[in-house]
């Protein structure tokens, strides 16, 4: 499989948004880790306001439910991932197939392994609508979601995907990250900054994922190489 012409040349607005991304996440952990008052301010307003609602909404409530619980859940947007690597895999692009799993499951590192570390406690409620486990900064689910998305976008545009397949899967991955960052607000189960966070860290992720393919593919193309498969 021969990379696309058009890589090269977006390769260093990939390294600007992931150090974009990566200078905003690294502020965010910081001012989360510090508790600084304006955002943990800005947080409760936010979670607060749409606590109220959920309350007083049960059926929104179940429709985000079922949205957050099996549509966007994590183990949902892993299993896209395994099915992307396994195609790829059994069409002999065997070199992108293991960076996608690579990609995925640091992610995933990642995301524990800062949970651990901030040990940020969830929103917690007199009356609350669901609950939770484990630590709250990143929410999991948004920065699996941004990840998941942000790879199989990638690798629509790789293989050339037709302008209204693109445009369509673009709208549809916007609209599910969006909508799951939303229910874990709704729903009471993280705080705004947190969803934030997520959705920060997979575009550092991704992005330098996809920058680091393409210098890999570059370099070995200039060496006289066939592209990797």
């Amino acid at each position: 499989m021969h990379s696309p012409p058009h890589l090269p040349r977006t390769r260093p607005l990939l390294l600007v948004t992931g150090l974009v991304c990566a200078a905003l996440s690294l502020v965010l952990i910081v001012l989360v880790a510090v508790r600084w008052s304006p955002l943990v301010s800005l947080d409760g307003v936010v979670a607060d306001a749409l606590h109220r609602d959920a309350v007083a909404e049960p059926g929104l409530v179940h429709v985000n439910r079922v949205l957050t619980d099996w549509v966007w859940d994590p183990w949902t947007m892993r299993v896209l991932t395994a099915v992307a690597v396994i195609l790829l895999w059994w069409r002999g692009a065997r070199v992108l197939a293991g960076w996608v799993a690579a990609t995925s499951l640091f992610a995933t590192l990642v995301q524990q392994g800062l949970k651990a570390a901030v040990g940020r406690e969830r929103p917690r409620w007199p009356d609350p609508v669901d609950s939770a486990n484990y630590a709250a900064f990143p929410s999991g689910h948004a920065m699996t979601a941004a990840v998941t998305c942000g790879l199989l976008m990638w690798l629509l545009r790789l293989h050339g995907a037709h302008p209204a397949v693109w445009w369509g899967s673009l709208v549809l991955a916007a609209l599910s990250v969006a909508g799951v960052a939303f229910t874990r607000l709704y729903l009471g189960v993280h705080w705004m900054s947190d969803v934030l966070g997520g959705v920060l860290l997979a575009g550092t992720v991704v992005a330098f994922s996809v920058a680091g393919y393409g210098a890999y593919t570059a370099r070995r193309t200039a060496g006289g190489e066939e592209p990797p498969l």
